[in-house]
C-alpha cells in the first residue's frame, strides 16, 4: 500500500514539473518528463508494484533466490571442474582411445611424408663437435651439441 502511494506521488510530481517546463516553451523536454512521469503510475496501475512490494518482504521469495544462487552456483563449479579434468566423461573416453590408436603405430604415416620432410642425419647436417653415434642417439647428440654452442 505505501508502495502504491509513494508511486502515485511520484508520478504527480512529474506531471507538475512537465506542466512548468511546457510553460516555459520546451515542449520536448516537458514531453520527454511527462513520459518518465507516467511510468510508476503505469507499474501501480498493472499491479507489478504490489507483487514488487509482497516479493522483497516475503522470507518464502528470499528462500527462492537463495536456492536459485545455490543452484547457479553448483552449475559453474561442476562446469569448471569439467573443464579442468578436459570435457565430459565421454570427450575423455574418446581422447583416450584417440591417443591409444596413436600410441599402437606411431610411425605409420612415416612413409607417406617422403625424403623431403625427413631431417637430413648425414654428416654434413651434424655439428662438427658432435659426436658420431649410431642408430636412436642420433637425435640426443644433436641435442647435446646445441646445448654446448649455448652454454648449457
Amino acid at each position: 500500500m505505501i508502495a502504491e502511494t509513494v508511486c502515485s506521488a511520484v508520478a504527480a510530481a512529474g506531471l507538475g514539473i512537465a506542466v512548468v517546463t511546457a510553460y516555459r516553451k520546451r515542449y520536448l523536454a516537458a514531453a520527454r518528463i511527462a513520459a518518465y512521469a507516467l511510468v510508476p503510475l503505469g507499474l501501480v496501475m498493472t499491479g507489478i508494484v504490489e507483487w514488487v512490494a509482497d516479493t522483497a518482504f516475503s522470507p518464502t521469495a528470499w528462500a527462492g533466490f537463495a536456492v536459485l544462487g545455490g543452484a547457479w552456483a553448483l552449475l559453474a563449479t561442476t562446469r569448471a571442474v569439467e573443464r579442468r579434468r578436459g570435457g565430459t566423461r565421454k570427450e575423455r573416453r574418446a581422447a583416450a582411445r584417440a591417443a591409444h590408436s596413436e600410441a599402437v603405430a606411431p610411425a605409420a604415416s612415416a612413409p607417406s611424408l617422403g625424403q623431403s620432410a625427413r631431417p637430413a642425419s648425414g654428416p654434413a647436417s651434424r655439428p662438427a663437435s658432435a659426436p658420431r653415434t649410431n642408430g636412436a642417439s642420433d637425435d640426443f647428440s644433436d641435442i647435446e651439441a646445441i646445448l654446448k654452442k649455448h652454454g648449457i
